[in-house]
């Protein structure tokens, strides 16, 4: 039998590379059709939620331009999930910054959640549909079909060491997603002290949504590498976090399973997968 056939579209959005997969043998019109309504609504979105536009409904509003029912309704609904999240990480993560609210930490991943679930995921209910995945800047939002046995083959990046792998994971639905200063160095800032977050060269985490593991990834950078007390909340799977010394600490179902020194060979010990998704 021959493999389904594998389609990808790519744009700039929310300033960063959006890849969109989709896996199976659809008509190519309702893979466009519908990779289209996706992108165009993350376009959407960004428009009302990027503090890098003037002219979006949440930079209106830090500068008190307007109030929050003079605007999309999605941007009550963001901050108040956002509040809600700050209370749950016990201020490890926020949404306001500089005297006004910024949800960049929260909105990609809720954008890709709901956009991703409302366009990208029914072509899994039509028939000769496999899978889907959305690579939003290195995290990734996967699904698949509950009748297929296909699944994501996603790769941990050594964050100590460039271009290489520190584990591989097979996801079938789910999220996961990295944070940390590996790649954009120091610009997570802890909101408890107004300084950044530098204790911790990566964290990733596994959850069931993209907005889960989005938030709970950038919540491990803030703790610190000597601080999981917060795994005990989190509504997540499981997660690494690599210290920049190297050192590595691994949980699964808010209980710490592993902690190695640096420089230990962790390929098959750990999972928690970051990049870019591939067949397994």
């Amino acid at each position: 039998m021959s493999a389904p056939t594998r389609r990808v579209r790519t744009a700039h959005l929310m300033g960063t590379v959006v890849s969109v997969h989709v896996v199976g043998d659809l008509p190519a019109a309702r893979v466009d059709a519908a990779v289209d309504a996706f992108v165009a609504e993350l376009g959407a979105m960004e428009r009302v939620f990027s503090t890098f536009m003037d002219d979006s409904d949440i930079s209106r509003l830090r500068r008190g331009e307007a109030g929050l029912d003079d605007l999309d309704p999605r941007v009550r609904e963001v901050l108040a999930a956002c509040r809600e999240v700050e209370l749950a990480t016990g201020g490890r993560f926020s949404a306001q910054w500089r005297g006004g609210p910024d949800p960049t930490g929260y909105v990609k991943g809720w954008a890709v959640d709901t956009a991703g679930q409302e366009f990208l995921a029914p072509l899994l209910h039509e028939r000769g549909g496999v899978a889907v995945g959305v690579n939003a800047g290195g995290d990734l939002r996967l699904w698949t079909a509950a009748d297929q046995t296909w699944a994501w083959r996603v790769g941990i990046a050594d964050p100590t060491a460039s271009g290489t792998v520190l584990a591989t994971l097979d996801v079938r639905n789910g999220a996961v997603a990295t944070s940390g200063t590996a790649e954009r160095g120091a610009h997570i800032i802890d909101p408890r002290t107004g300084l950044p977050a530098t204790s911790v060269r990566s964290a990733t985490v596994v959850a069931d949504t993209l907005t889960t593991a989005d938030v709970w990834a950038t919540t491990g950078v803030v703790a610190g590498f000597d601080d999981l007390a917060w795994i005990a909340d989190a509504p997540a799977r499981s997660g690494i976090v690599v210290a920049a010394d190297g050192r590595i600490r691994r949980w699964v179902g808010g209980v710490e399973v592993q902690r190695e020194a640096a420089g230990v060979d962790a390929l098959t010990a750990v999972a928690g997968p970051v990049g870019f998704p591939s067949a397994a």
